[in-house]
């Protein structure tokens, strides 16, 4: 094997078919097939449509991602594969694909965690993390805060969402406010029209002393507050409610990962997971972490959402680090902890 091994990774923790191919810390394919569009009439994610698109696309979108890095089979040094957490389902079937291509190509395995690899696809952009770095991770079903001093062998959780995460929240603002799924890039769209301020929307759990979020009891707030309109025959201006709920979400957030970089003294912080797409996330993140002279990182939004770069980007620590390989009995499990990175 190089000294720089050459890694392809595979995710299927929720709708998305994603393979990454990446040679140390350059991504040579990111491909995916997502699965979103049968979903959306259902106003959210069916695992079992999920699963069974899994299963149709995982041999397609292997064959698209070698031939985008100009790849065959036999180039490959190791196979990563997230194994949780996520849909139990959906979750099986990479994991399956992950030991056949393992065993059949005559390479190691390695089961990673889907939120690790959220942070280690950081350095496919920016090079190796910061050690140690604070990492805050949110997406449709996770919303932590992890202090992590080796991405390959050692993250500690800080604090997690309560109750509903920040995409949920997304999403279910979004249907009470007509907008489709997913919600993220339609509030994230409507807001840029709207005022942050004009509504003075609650934030959950903002000094409480802890390092959690909720985002439950704004969710409710918002569907009060359009229902009350509703009743006394207002119009309701989409745009300011989707820009003061995002200002809502984005404000503890961005409290919360400040608080964690003074607590731990840690000068440099990543976000990452799909809602780190969201465009006011990134600008008010940049304006705190400026002012607290704490460094940022958030990979391009290409790599936020679940993609197969990620756990290849993660495989690619794991052997570089001399981490044993997984068993090819490992199972996927929905509700794998954060603080395993590899099973």
């Amino acid at each position: 094997m190089a000294d720089e091994p050459l890694v392809l990774g595979i995710e299927t923790s929720c709708d998305e078919t994603g393979i990454g191919i990446v040679r140390g810390h350059t991504l040579l394919a990111n491909t995916i097939a997502s699965s979103m569009d049968e979903h959306a009439r259902f106003g959210g994610v069916v695992p079992e449509v999920a699963s069974r698109a899994h299963l149709e696309a995982m041999t397609p979108t292997v064959e698209a991602a070698l031939a985008a890095g100009g790849l065959k089979f036999s180039d490959i040094d190791a196979i990563a594969v997230t194994a949780g957490p996520g849909l139990a389902g959906a979750l099986l079937v990479g994991v399956a694909a992950a030991k056949s291509y393992a065993l059949g190509l005559g390479v190691p395995l390695y089961g990673v965690n889907h939120l690790a690899a959220h942070v280690a696809v950081d350095q496919l952009e920016h090079g190796p993390l910061p050690k140690p770095c604070v990492a805050l991770l949110v997406s449709g079903g996770h919303s932590s805060l992890l202090l992590v001093p080796d991405v390959a062998q050692d993250v500690i959780s800080l604090g997690s969402t309560v109750d509903d995460a920040a995409g949920e929240a997304f999403d279910k603002v979004a249907r009470v406010l007509g907008l489709p799924f997913p919600g993220g890039p339609h509030i994230d769209r409507a807001a840029r029209e709207g005022s942050g301020t004009a509504i003075a929307f609650p934030r959950g759990k903002i000094d409480d002393g802890t390092l959690d979020f909720s985002f439950s009891g704004l969710k409710t707030a918002v569907a009060r507050w359009i229902e009350a309109r509703e009743r006394a025959g207002e119009s309701i201006h989409v745009a300011d409610v989707a820009a003061s709920f995002q200002e809502a979400v984005v404000d503890v957030l961005t409290r919360k990962a400040l608080q964690a970089c003074r607590k731990y003294d840690v000068a440099d912080l990543l976000i990452g997971g799909g809602v780190a797409a969201n465009s006011r996330l990134r600008a008010l993140a940049q304006e705190r972490c400026d002012a607290a002279g704490v460094r940022l990182r958030v990979p391009r939004p290409g790599l936020c959402t679940d993609n197969g770069a990620m756990v290849a980007a993660l495989g690619s620590n794991l052997v570089t680090a001399g981490v044993t390989p997984s068993s090819l009995e490992i199972p996927a499990d929905s509700s794998l902890p954060i603080t395993t990175v590899h099973v």
